[in-house]
């Protein structure tokens, strides 16, 4: 029984590294929100900023989705009229 509580998805562990980890790929997202972009665009700049930082891990749609859903859950993020939008100022 895992009693882990889905951290071993959000935080590195043996078996997620820190390139996968969803809170690195969170962090990659707020980075490349720097204005309201469409899930499309910021799952297209990901790919280019992970390129471009030499990220060797890739990532799923669905892991990119997982880690909107933690800036989501956080209060870091919220979708309005099909763009995601920072919260810069909470």
């Amino acid at each position: 029984m895992d009693t882990s509580g889905g951290f071993d998805m959000i935080i590195p562990t043996k078996g997620i590294s820190p390139q996968r980890a969803l809170l690195s790929i969170s962090a990659q997202i707020i980075q490349v929100l720097d204005r309201p972009l469409t899930v499309t665009e910021t799952w297209n700049l990901i790919h280019k900023w992970r390129h471009d930082h030499n990220a060797k891990e890739p990532i799923s749609f669905i892991w990119f989705s997982y880690a909107l859903d933690l800036l989501f859950a956080c209060g870091n993020i919220y979708y309005d009229e099909g763009l995601l939008r920072r919260i810069k100022d909470k």
